[in-house]
């Protein structure tokens, strides 16, 4: 899968998100509406990744979806 297929799926892969990073309340998995810069910055904030770590987590996340 790769980003592009995971907006327009949002509703059916957010789930998988929450059971990967369980910290994200249904609220900011909303906001992010599958988009790869919210959720970088999401993973920034609540797990205290740098930037490239970040990217490198939710790129990994995508292709094992």
């Amino acid at each position: 899968m790769n980003w592009d297929q995971v907006q327009g799926n949002w509703k059916q892969v957010k789930g998988k998100a929450k059971q990967m990073w369980g910290d994200f309340t249904d609220d900011e998995l909303d906001v992010m509406e599958g988009k790869s810069e919210e959720l970088v910055g999401q993973l920034q904030t609540k797990y205290g990744y740098s930037k490239e770590k970040a990217q490198e987590e939710a790129d990994r996340w995508v292709r094992s979806l």
